[in-house]
């Protein structure tokens, strides 16, 4: 795992937590800043996914024989 998967979970989970808080005391506000982090550590997870994609294409290349 790459920094930018480490951190899109843990924004992904903190979100998740501020939006179920949100749910509990009955505060919109709380709710969709809690959607909005999690959306934003989904995104931050998935750049992570394609760098390590991308870093594993280069090593398996580096690798080949010329």
């Amino acid at each position: 795992m790459n920094e930018n998967q480490v951190k899109g979970k843990l924004k992904e989970v903190g979100g998740k937590i501020q939006e179920e808080f949100g749910d509990a005391i009955d505060s919109p506000t709380q709710e969709a800043k809690g959607q909005a982090t999690k959306v934003e550590g989904q995104a931050q997870k998935k750049v992570g996914d394609a760098q390590e994609k991308v870093e594993d294409k280069l090593d398996d290349v580096a690798r080949r024989p010329l």
